[in-house]
């Protein structure tokens, strides 16, 4: 295999899906802008052009709609969002409609609407601009929501999306876009619900999704320096998610720390502390640790933006609470980092 950017696995994902597929076609605002959604809509537009990558105004609920419509008639729609906070607008198209469609009609057609949402931090945007909505969406059932870590995994659950009858949100952190990692040349398809182990290990389980997988992965490489041995589970997609594979990690380690990227209340974190609590409960020796956001809209400061989300210490820290050592230092390490700037 060859190594391509977060980035340019997703293109490379549209491009193939839409050669193989007619009726692909993608829409969304500035999917048509030379920058191309972070580059991943630009190759897809230079290939097809504007009658399959369509620029849109700011109309969130209505291109849903569209998109829900055009699924129904037969075409597969892969809609973008920039932000996926405006995404809250295109809640009832998705939710209503396209998440409970095959229930209504007695699954005797379905509407394979597929919608990207970019999110995460970037340089101080604050509290409309920087939310993680996989809690939110993955709540309904009829709906899958995924959260790539990794460049094949971008590209893979992408392919599995655009061939899947059922309606798909994939969520995408901008602080991956740049990462580098080994992509199959040919479109190959990743299930959803079955998560990995991107590292394997004896001591404590950590479950994370998307950006925080790599962050738990840093915090693995501080403890190992420290004689802890940490698994890092990558859930990949939260709805489904993947039982089984957390449950047997815990089962082995005995102990759980649940990092994400959006807050503890209700959220993801809180669903897989429940998962464990319900099925392996006998074999925690501590309590879990969720380490999430504060319990406060983020703020506008790019110093406290960085304060707010969490990282590899805060992972590490929580480590050696549920080990019993919290007491112990931990070294400094760099997080993830973006080379992006803004606007969007």
């Amino acid at each position: 295999m060859r190594k391509l950017t977060y980035w340019q696995a997703i293109s490379e994902a549209t491009v193939q899906c839409m050669e193989a597929d007619p009726g692909v076609f993608v829409a969304g605002e500035g999917v048509d802008d030379p920058t191309g959604v972070f580059g991943t809509t630009r190759a897809a537009y230079e290939r097809f052009g504007s009658s399959r990558v369509i620029d849109v105004p700011n109309s969130e609920n209505a291109t849903a709609g569209i998109a829900v419509g055009a699924a129904a008639m037969g075409r597969r729609p892969l809609i973008v969002h920039s932000r996926a906070d405006f995404m809250f607008l295109a809640m009832d198209p998705l939710i209503n409609l396209a998440a409970k469609w095959r229930y209504m009609y007695g699954n005797q057609s379905q509407v394979p609407v597929v919608t990207r949402g970019v999110v995460g931090r970037g340089w101080g945007q604050g509290a409309t601009h920087s939310q993680s909505l996989q809690s939110v969406f993955g709540h309904f059932p009829g709906l899958y929501v995924a959260t790539p870590a990794s460049p094949a995994d971008a590209k893979g659950l992408l392919v599995q999306a655009l061939r899947s009858d059922t309606p798909v949100l994939l969520l995408e952190n901008r602080r991956l876009y740049q990462i580098e990692g080994e992509v199959p040349r040919e479109p190959v398809a990743i299930p959803f619900g079955k998560g990995r182990i991107a590292r394997a290990g004896t001591d404590v389980t950590v479950v994370a999704a998307s950006l925080m997988v790599h962050e738990a992965e840093r915090a693995a490489d501080l403890l190992a320096g420290q004689g802890i041995s940490v698994e890092v589970i990558d859930v990949r997609s939260i709805r489904p998610l993947d039982d089984e594979l957390i449950c047997a990690s815990v089962s082995r380690t005995g102990r759980l720390v649940v990092a994400d990227t959006s807050w503890a209340r209700y959220g993801f974190a809180a669903e897989v502390a429940a998962v464990v609590a319900e099925n392996v409960l006998g074999d925690l020796r501590h309590p879990v640790r969720r380490v999430t956001l504060p319990d406060s809209p983020a703020p506008v400061s790019f110093p406290l933006e960085e304060a707010f989300h969490p990282d590899a210490d805060k992972i590490a820290r929580a480590c050696l609470d549920v080990l019993g050592v919290a007491g112990a230092p931990v070294p400094e390490v760099a997080a993830v980092t973006s080379e992006f700037i803004g606007p969007y």
